[in-house]
């Protein structure tokens, strides 16, 4: 997938102006009480899932990695940080006990060793890079020095996802169980409940997915960036070359899972819940529709098909929400067989039909001109 210049020039202002104003415009509008709570709230998940997608396109889209595991790493940062969350609440739950309510509930008097370092907001920061990244680093070092790839690695990927959610369901895993972490309380000593907190919370993921977009736009687009579209479009021309290819996949692999981690962090505390139904996967399924509706290989596409998609969903579940499934196949049908650069390559798209257009049309009325008659 080459860069279109056209494309280029539309997108660059365009971007730009989004930036602004999901960053400064939106949470300026929710403080004066022309956005309500609730849709500020809303667009903070849509947010976090934009940077999911990010996180997979860096794969799919410039590796020609097809994971279908990042719902994994998504929830896995966001129960690092939903542990802290969850000792932040105190005697403040339920069961009027320093332990989870959960721990309660199972009949458990003292907390677990390893939550104990969780009381600590920097310890589950680093958890919520190191626990995703070291998981993707030994099973990126297995998968990638074993020569897999293809769809046999997507295959892999996909049962790494349901094997931890099976775990995560367990009770005996004292990680929730079926019902995950909820009912939050404070985080750095600020009410979740309030709207300035979960409107700050919203600005860090603004700036996150900024972050993420522009930190990613430079790799692809260094000679790292060459060398990882290369091992996407022929792999074995890279390894004849004398570059370690494996070593590049699982470069990125680590750094897409920690990327996901982080925005689920942020998704946490944010939507107030995390349960193993976040790394099933149907939803890495549904993340990668999202890449695919937007536009693979762009890193601005998976952000808007992010943001369409789930923006859709919400509508659709309220109106229609026995066809939710229906529509969301038939648009994906409709992007592969029509827009095969997804809904941010349509201007592109149209530029080239214009120009084809103009081709032919120049070339029918040149036609008459150039005609030889017999006498």
């Amino acid at each position: 997938m080459t860069s279109n210049p056209i494309s280029s020039r539309i997108h660059g202002p365009i971007l730009l102006v989004s930036a602004v104003f999901l960053v400064v415009v939106m949470p300026w509008l929710n403080s004066c009480g022309l956005i309500a709570d609730f849709t500020l709230n809303l667009w903070g998940k849509y947010l976090c899932y934009g940077i999911m997608a990010v996180a997979i396109d860096l794969l799919w889209g410039f590796t020609g990695l097809l994971c279908l595991g990042q719902a994994l790493f998504f929830s896995l940062g966001g129960y690092m940080m939903g542990m802290h969350l969850m000792l932040m609440i105190g005697k403040l739950g339920q069961y009027k006990s320093d332990l989870p309510d959960f721990m309660v509930f199972l009949g458990h008097t003292t907390l677990p060793g390893f939550w104990q370092a969780f009381h600590s907001f920097p310890f589950a920061l680093a958890m919520v890079f190191l626990v995703p990244g070291l998981l993707a680093l030994v099973f990126g070092y297995l998968a990638f020095r074993s020569r897999i790839k293809g769809v046999y690695f997507s295959i892999l990927t996909q049962a790494l996802t349901y094997g931890a959610a099976l775990l995560f369901f367990r009770n005996d895993l004292l990680m929730g169980g079926n019902n995950g972490f909820t009912d939050f309380r404070t985080l750095l000593g600020s009410d979740l409940r309030i709207a300035s907190t979960q409107r700050i919370l919203y600005i860090c993921t603004a700036l996150l997915l900024v972050a993420v977009v522009a930190g990613c736009k430079w790799l692809t687009n260094s000679r790292f960036g060459l060398i990882q579209r290369a091992i996407r479009d022929s792999e074995n021309r890279v390894l004849f070359s004398g570059y370690a290819t494996a070593n590049f996949k699982l470069f990125i692999f680590v750094t897409s899972a920690m990327i996901a981690a982080t925005a689920g962090a942020l998704y946490v505390p944010q939507v107030g819940i995390i349960n193993p139904s976040e790394m099933t996967p149907e939803k890495s399924l549904e993340a990668v529709v999202w890449v695919a509706l937007g536009g693979r290989g762009s890193l601005y596409g998976p952000v808007l098909g992010a943001v369409s998609v789930n923006a859709l969903k919400s509508w659709a579940s309220r109106a229609y929400p026995d066809l939710w499934l229906i529509i969301l196949g038939g648009s994906f049908v409709l992007v592969v067989m029509f827009m095969p650069n997804g809904i941010i390559g349509i201007p592109a798209q149209f530029a080239a039909w214009a120009a084809r257009r103009r081709n032919r049309d120049a070339t029918t009325a040149a036609a008459p001109a150039n005609r030889v008659t017999d006498p």
